[in-house]
């Protein structure tokens, strides 16, 4: 046993014993003096719930649960066993408890809507805190498992968001959002280290991209669970970080990359947490002998940070006297030497992906998962030209909202399908469209200036505005 759960549990009552008894403060009938020992068994509920989640309870699980919570439960589990705790069926009784706030948690939640205090925060902090540490305990985190603790941070997360969203003033009328905010500021080569819910929430603001956002936040709280094991001193089994990310151009490859970067530096994979793009064109030479070092060039631009090669299916596709081959060759070695410094994702077509990773033996191993982008829908691109218009001050009227879908929803979703940037090029054309309309009025008004109408949006199959599919490498 390695007590594992010792400390995490006795920071989380610690500082929910504090919330709770400064929320009791001056409420009669509350006795205070139980008010830990309250806390103690929210937590061992807990961790019996996200013990559960997986249903697969191994003994050395209940042994940290008997080791954290036999000092703090004397008379329930002195001198208990994992097999006395199996029998009681205390553990399976919580199947579920971290699948809602619980009813503490609601207490604090709503204090802080009252007071506008942040019980609720450090109860969430230090609750996650312990469910990562629940998920170290074994050598092996199963996914349920993982996707139980994204399950329970989440829940908690968006509770405590409505609250703070619900108690939040409206800006003063004719005050636009974020007036008076500090304007951008010219981000240093390496940016201050990211907290992982921001970088999470970040993501979770991206339109669409569920099943990504899901394969990511499992990749994150695998990585966190890693790193809490090495701190310990626990074995960790040696997986591969590196990724390929298959779908049409568009999709959010690159943001997504990015985002990843910044969480492998929040969690200490890589030092710096940058990206740097590539492509065939940057890793593949015309001549004998530059190919190499070529590659071993990008690999040092993105020394402790995040490697994204798009369209690397092209590696593969040269002729006879190309040498796409020799760069794959000289990704893998790379790969190798730099195993703890760099990590790399490959994106491209699902299936000429496949075609690269069957084209030498060292990647499939090397890449053994895969992400999917989707497709965009029409309604997501929709939400994508309502997100341009929010960020340059414009709105589309029910006209131009009907004609824009109408146009989108025309549009083939093959190969090569523009996706957000086929959005962005008809709120672009939008936007010029009504500029040339305004152009003979004297003094517009603000509404004329801001709100696109439906002459602005070109018919279906009409128009100077053409589907843009991928001809660059942008993904």
């Amino acid at each position: 046993m390695t007590e594992s759960l010792v400390e995490p549990s006795r920071r989380f009552i610690d500082a929910v014993t504090v919330a709770l008894e400064d929320v009791s403060r001056g409420v009669t009938g509350v006795r205070t003096d139980k008010l830990r020992h309250d806390v103690a068994l929210e937590a061992f509920n807990l961790v019996c719930g996200l013990v559960a989640s997986d249903r697969q309870v191994s003994d050395d699980e209940l042994w940290e649960v008997l080791g954290a919570f036999g000092p703090q439960l004397e008379t329930q589990m002195a001198g208990a066993t994992p097999a006395d705790l199996r029998s009681s069926g205390l553990v399976e009784a919580q199947t579920g408890f971290a699948d809602e706030p619980s009813a503490m948690f609601q207490v604090l939640l709503a204090a802080d809507a009252r007071d506008a205090s942040t019980h609720a925060r450090a109860y969430y902090a230090n609750a996650v805190e312990i469910a990562f540490a629940v998920g170290a305990i074994d050598l092996h985190t199963s996914e349920s498992e993982l996707a139980a603790i994204e399950r329970f941070r989440g829940m908690l997360l968006g509770a405590i968001e409505g609250m703070e969203g619900s108690r939040r003033p409206a800006p003063a009328a004719g005050v636009p959002p974020g007036a008076g905010a500090p304007g951008p500021v010219t981000p240093s080569p390496d940016p201050p280290v990211r907290p992982i819910d921001e970088v999470l929430a970040e993501l979770d603001a991206l339109v669409g991209l569920d099943g990504v956002k899901h394969e990511v936040k499992l990749v994150t709280n695998l990585l966190r669970v890693q790193k809490i094991r090495l701190e310990r001193g626990l074995p960790v089994l040696d997986q591969s970080r590196h990724l390929i990310f298959t779908g049409n151009p568009g999709t959010g490859k690159t943001t997504v990359a990015r985002l990843l970067a910044q969480i492998y530096r929040s969690l200490g994979v890589v030092k710096r947490g940058h990206l740097v793009e590539t492509d065939r064109t940057g890793l593949v030479a015309g001549y004998v002998g530059q190919t190499a070092p070529l590659v071993q060039a990008r690999f040092d631009q993105a020394d402790e940070g995040v490697l994204l090669i798009d369209e690397a299916y092209s590696l593969v596709r040269g002729g006879e006297r190309d040498f796409g081959r020799e760069a794959i060759d000289t990704i893998v070695k790379l790969i190798e030497d730099r195993r703890d410094r760099i990590v790399v994702v490959m994106a491209g077509y699902p299936n000429e992906m496949e075609e690269l990773i069957a084209s030498n033996p060292g990647l499939r191993s090397r890449f053994p998962k895969a992400i999917h982008f989707p497709d965009y829908s029409t309604d997501e691109l929709l939400k994508i030209m309502d997100s341009l218009g929010d960020q340059g001050g414009y709105e589309l009227d029910p006209g131009a909202r009907a004609r824009a879908r109408l146009w989108l929803g025309s549009i083939t979703r093959d190969k090569g399908f523009g996706n957000g940037r086929t959005a962005r090029n008809l709120f672009e054309h939008a936007v010029s469209t009504q500029a040339m309309r305004l152009a003979p009025v004297e003094t517009p008004t603000d509404d004329q200036l801001t709100i696109l109408v439906a002459d602005d949006i070109p018919v279906p199959g009409e128009g100077p505005l053409t589907v843009v599919r991928s001809a660059t490498g942008n993904v």
